[in-house]
């Protein structure tokens, strides 16, 4: 079977159940927010919940994207950096646990943390540590890191690290990897629009972008927004939520529903979760419309759950079906 490789924000989710908007006014956290935070921080809001039940998993959107991967069968290995602490001992342990082959750097403060404070109303505030996640550099990468896999992917949120981007990259073509790339939120792609342009043009194999994303890219979302990657991009993927996504390779063209959910609890981790099954469908060949149903299918299957991870149920219920 086909390896991935891939590399991104080594952090560790810690899920906390609101009793009450209340308390994110008395954190000062703008409820759906996303707040980067420093270390003392973190803990103040950790601190304030010391007895609230909470729970742990390795997170990131590239290590989401991978956890889908390997929990479908597939050969999955990833790039991060984590703080030698209890947490990086975590995220280390849970990766194996999901069938992923960790490649870790230690970095000097702790590892990163994503507190994800949920709202009874299942609206989602975030206060997030991005600790040694941020110390990954291009002078921890060697060639030999991607020898051996078939796709290297990068989730957007690493792009204001061009150097770490541009070099991996370039190890991953020489490796014979293609490369898929998550834009992962229109803000970060304003923010760097010609680095990206760059990257797009002369390296990137697979583009998954949401309607927001591509229209800061182009000014047009949907089926409309391929046009303007066709000329530099293998594979397009174009996803507009509730309407469905465009997947495109070469001149073929598709339109993937998205799957008819009445019990949206969470959206955290959807677009993780279509990447996953789109690239897993690449990775063991399956057809383009399937690769985008069945992106479509693991991203419906996540917004009904709290969290990003589907339960072992779940998976086995999802590979049966595959």
């Amino acid at each position: 079977m086909k390896k991935i490789l891939g590399l991104g924000n080594a952090l560790v989710d810690i899920v906390i159940q609101l009793e009450n908007d209340s308390q994110l006014d008395e954190l000062n956290l703008p409820k759906g927010s996303m707040q980067l935070v420093d270390l003392e921080r973190a803990q103040q809001v950790l601190n304030y919940f010391k007895d609230s039940p909470r729970t742990l998993t390795s997170g990131g959107s590239a290590a989401n994207t991978l956890n889908g991967i390997a929990n479908l069968g597939g050969n999955a290995s990833f790039i991060g950096c984590v703080g030698n602490d209890e947490y990086g001992g975590f995220f280390k342990a849970d990766m194996l646990e999901s069938g992923i082959k960790p490649q870790l750097f230690t970095g000097t403060v702790g590892t990163g943390t994503a507190i994800t404070l949920m709202s009874p109303d299942s609206e989602r505030t975030f206060a997030t540590y991005l600790g040694s996640a941020i110390e990954l550099s291009a002078k921890h990468l060697l060639i030999e890191h991607f020898k051996g896999y078939d796709y290297f992917h990068i989730e957007g949120y690493l792009v204001q690290n061009y150097d770490l981007i541009r070099t991996a990259i370039q190890f991953a073509k020489q490796a014979g990897c293609k490369v898929s790339l998550d834009l992962a939120s229109y803000n970060v792609v304003e923010e760097n629009m010609p680095f990206l342009t760059e990257m797009i043009e002369n390296y990137v194999d697979i583009l998954f972008a949401n309607k927001d994303e591509a229209r800061t890219v182009c000014g047009k979302e949907g089926r409309e927004a391929l046009e303007f990657f066709v000329p530099h991009v293998e594979y397009i993927i174009m996803k507009s939520g509730k309407k469905g996504s465009w997947v495109q390779h070469k001149d073929r063209i598709e339109y993937i529903d998205a799957l008819d959910i009445k019990n949206v609890i969470d959206t955290n981790g959807a677009g993780d979760a279509y990447a996953a099954g789109f690239l897993y469908g690449l990775m063991t060949d399956k057809d383009l419309k399937d690769c985008g149903d069945l992106g479509a299918k693991l991203a419906a299957e996540v917004v009904q759950i709290v969290g990003p991870k589907l339960s072992e149920k779940q998976w086995q219920k999802i590979r049966n079906q595959t």
